[in-house]
């Protein structure tokens, strides 16, 4: 039976050991299959080189609803702020945000883009500074249970990312926007001004089907850089069997896998405080994964997910009699 270590062995994390954080060797990294080596392996005693002009426009997709797109965007965004990048995260889920309850900045929200593109407000009004991280910024396109005008659209949302770009403070390096579920409107908004995707994934095949039709649409919108992102993995239903690897996911989708995320029950208390997992101490698995994750998204790398075979078991007496 064939195993998923979904991360090398310098990464696994015991908060209860001496050595939870082992110095970096380079002569124990694993080597990559491919010809180009793996850049991003655990090289925190350095700050991540900015790959790409900026500001880079990411779009956080899936198609699905309720596969961790926000849980993702709030993460991922924090943790590129701490490494020192100034970040501006767009949550384009008309009527339905949620991610200023995830960010603990729902009180703060007064002015919405809708009000800036109606006059009512300046642009940066509406963005929310994070008191904990003053070079992380929110901006929603609505309020809650509100509708858009008619003739708000891709157009729009491009002219909000100039805005941004053109801000006498200075360009963002990263733009992240938040995409709402589906492929319908809102979802064809989102990802006008994005030149970057990350598609968010569950190992089940619902998640699966609706993942590859949402890269199809990525594609024909001319977005060429997909990163697969699969939230959720369970390697205890791996290893019986009960649900696909990593590697199974990446081999159906085809896509550059950016990171796996572990099933961790404190993504909920987490989401429940307002509080972003990657600010949890100590960490959890969860979110170390989503701050490698952040690492490869700078650099613009990814990671190879590697399966081995299982050790044979020891056959004893009653083996004999298929025990």
């Amino acid at each position: 039976m064939r195993i998923l270590h979904l991360l090398p062995k310098p990464f696994i994390f015991n908060p209860f050991h001496s050595k939870a954080f082992p110095s970096p060797n380079p002569k124990s990294f694993p080597k990559s299959p491919s010809s180009t080596p793996v850049k991003s392996v655990l090289q925190w005693n350095r700050k991540p080189e900015l790959a790409g002009d900026t500001p880079r426009v990411v779009v956080i997709t899936s198609g699905k609803g309720g596969v961790g797109k926000t849980t993702t965007t709030a993460n991922v965004g924090i943790s590129l702020a701490r490494l020192g990048f100034s970040v501006v995260a767009i949550d384009a889920d008309v009527g339905l945000r949620n991610l200023d309850l995830l960010l603990g900045l729902e009180n703060r929200v007064n002015y919405t883009v809708v009000e800036v593109l109606n006059g009512d407000c300046r642009l940066d009004q509406a963005l929310v500074r994070d008191k904990r991280w003053s070079n992380f910024e929110l901006l929603c396109i609505s309020k809650p249970r509100s509708k858009l005008p008619i003739g708000f659209g891709g157009k729009a949302l491009v002219w909000l990312v100039d805005a941004l770009k053109a801000r006498p403070e200075g360009c963002p390096d990263f733009i992240i926007i938040d995409c709402p579920a589906g492929i319908d409107a809102g979802f064809i908004t989102a990802i006008t001004p994005a030149n970057e995707a990350i598609l968010v994934t569950t190992p089940d095949i619902t998640s699966l089907r609706d993942a590859d039709r949402v890269t199809g649409l990525l594609e024909c919108d001319g977005i060429r850089d997909i990163k697969m992102m699969v939230n959720r993995v369970r390697t205890d239903m791996i290893k019986g069997e009960d649900m696909m690897s990593v590697l199974d996911v990446q081999e159906m989708l085809g896509l550059a896998l950016l990171g796996a995320i572990p099933e961790d029950s404190e993504v909920i208390r987490s989401t429940n405080r307002g509080y972003p997992l990657v600010l949890n101490k100590p960490p959890t698995l969860a979110g170390l994964a989503f701050e490698q994750a952040a690492w490869r998204l700078v650099e613009q790398d990814s990671m190879t997910a590697v399966m081995v075979e299982e050790e044979p078991k020891k056959r004893g007496f009653f083996s004999f009699f298929g025990v």
